[in-house]
């Protein structure tokens, strides 16, 4: 029961220090405000990054090629063997009849060209995806090895380039938002820091009428805790509508169809969830740290 007094207590008080010390916190608020506007941003960024990148590596693939002289057969005994491989996700034949009709409907020159040759020259091939973007290069030289396999190609040399881009890409934008996310901590504790300071003298007649340490720093962390909310309430209003006009626009701009970003629920659910827990951790994180170490409680 007097924990739950205390408990009560702390938040009372803590409500009372934020409108009695209003200049000292809005000045938390809108630290905190700027600074998760900046790790919102850098949140949409690195999400939609991984998204594009994720989308683009599903599309490398493996265009298998078997003999001319193949037997039906022998191909579907191909299709199986390369199912077999531990690293193949999916396989789509693709016969040399398909591929003339599909040639064909490319240009009125191609047209003409094939319905002139008695016999089909094009291969019956299979269209082979991976589980992951890095089995590539093992998956296409085990595939090479089948018999009556001509060729099996995935654009060597320029999908290593492009997967490195990638990887690049992905470190850059996760190390931005973790930067971000420090520095938000950094910036929003020593605010906190310097609002306590100028309540020092508070603190002190609250420790010489007896008061335990427990019961000092439970208001403060209570204030840093809703200054934390105060502070994320912004940003959260400008992803959740920025986000939802921004990917309305990309998505009915033929110029800019080609990007698919993530869809807007649950992701904005999701990472305005994650500003309001880093604002209220860190805010409640600076508070006990200014309370229990720069003023030595």
């Amino acid at each position: 029961m007097k924990a739950f007094r205390i408990f009560i207590r702390s938040i009372r008080d803590s409500v009372k220090s934020i409108f009695r010390n209003f200049s000292l916190s809005i000045a938390s608020i809108l630290c905190t405000t700027i600074t998760l506007i900046l790790v919102a941003i850098a949140i949409v960024i690195t999400i939609n990054v991984n998204h594009i990148t994720d989308d683009l590596e599903q599309e490398l693939t493996i265009v298998v090629y078997a003999d001319a002289d193949t037997s039906d057969e022998r191909l579907d005994e191909i299709e199986k063997e390369i199912k077999n491989i531990s690293t193949v996700s999916e396989v789509v034949s693709k016969t040399k009849e398909e591929w003339r009709l599909e040639m064909q409907s490319y240009s009125d020159t191609l047209n003409t060209t094939l319905d002139y040759l008695e016999e089909n020259p094009l291969l019956d091939s299979y269209i082979v995806t991976v589980e992951n973007v890095d089995d590539l290069r093992p998956t296409a030289l085990e595939i090479r090895e089948i018999k009556n396999v001509e060729s099996a190609n995935y654009g060597e040399g320029m999908v290593e380039e492009i997967i490195t881009i990638f990887d690049v890409i992905k470190t850059i934008t996760i190390v931005m938002v973790v930067a971000l996310i420090v520095v938000t901590a950094f910036l929003i504790s020593n605010t906190i820091k310097l609002t306590i300071f100028s309540r020092r003298n508070e603190i002190e007649i609250m420790r010489l009428v007896g008061s335990s340490n427990t019961s000092v720093r439970l208001p403060f962390v209570f204030e840093g805790f809703l200054l934390g909310i105060l502070g994320s309430i912004i940003p959260i209003i400008i992803l959740i509508y920025g986000y939802l006009i921004m990917y309305e626009k990309i998505s009915n701009s033929s110029s800019l169809s080609i990007i698919e970003l993530v869809r807007p629920m649950p992701f904005v659910l999701l990472a305005s969830l994650a500003l309001l827990l880093i604002g209220c951790v860190v805010g409640m994180f600076g508070s006990a740290r200014a309370v229990r170490k720069y003023l030595k409680i």
